[in-house]
């Protein structure tokens, strides 16, 4: 180790305020330029920070925006327990952290073409961001089986992702942003149709 690295060693890494500030600095050049263009440089200068700061902390991009891009999701509490699968779906998909959430939707285009060119972002995307994400709504739709809400016969793998799916093929490949109503429509038209029972019929009597 050279007398820089071992100095560079030894200066306490970056934490706390600082790293949040430097996390909001990365989302705004991610935001900014996208994935592909965003470099380290670039952050640093929009932190205020020396790269070296960075790599202390940071040892690659992927790294840094992963942490960067999980720091904004927040931590992913509870699913909703609204008493019906509808309910339980609107609350968790609308609203801050949701697919109504500007910002979330925009980190996420932002990162897209990550998925398919860095293995290193894509591995920790997958299993940090998108992974919890996928549970938490299977939690809903296996609440909803316990109700008897939903067919017993659903592949869960396929279906919890659905709703999610079709929000954001709506978003970014035809254009149309994802609202409230927008999302609604597509669980009522859509997501409900598909998993719920068929209801049975009074008796004419």
């Amino acid at each position: 180790m050279t007398p820089a690295e071992v100095a560079a060693a030894a200066r306490p890494r970056v934490e706390g305020e600082r790293e949040q500030e430097i996390l909001e600095a990365t989302l705004d050049v991610l935001a900014d330029v996208g994935y592909d263009r965003l470099t380290m440089d670039a952050v640093a200068s929009a932190a205020r920070a020396s790269k070296a700061t960075l790599y202390r902390r940071w040892e690659t991009k992927a790294s840094l925006v992963l942490e960067a891009v999980l720091a904004q999701k927040g931590p992913i509490g509870e699913a909703p327990e609204t008493g019906s699968l509808r309910g339980d779906l609107i609350a968790s998909y609308c609203g801050h952290g949701g697919l109504t959430d500007e910002r979330s939707l925009a980190v996420f285009g932002s990162v897209i073409t990550a998925l398919t060119r860095d293995a290193e972002f894509a591995a920790g995307f997958r299993e940090l961001f998108v992974g919890p994400k996928v549970e938490a709504t299977r939690v809903l739709f296996e609440r909803a089986e316990e109700r008897g809400e939903i067919r017993d016969d659903l592949d869960l793998d396929i279906v919890g992702p659905a709703l999610a799916a079709i929000v954001m093929h709506r978003q970014f490949f035809l254009g149309q942003p994802a609202t409230t109503e927008s999302i609604t429509k597509v669980i009522d038209q859509v997501i409900l149709p598909a998993v719920l029972k068929p209801s049975t019929p009074k008796d004419a009597s």
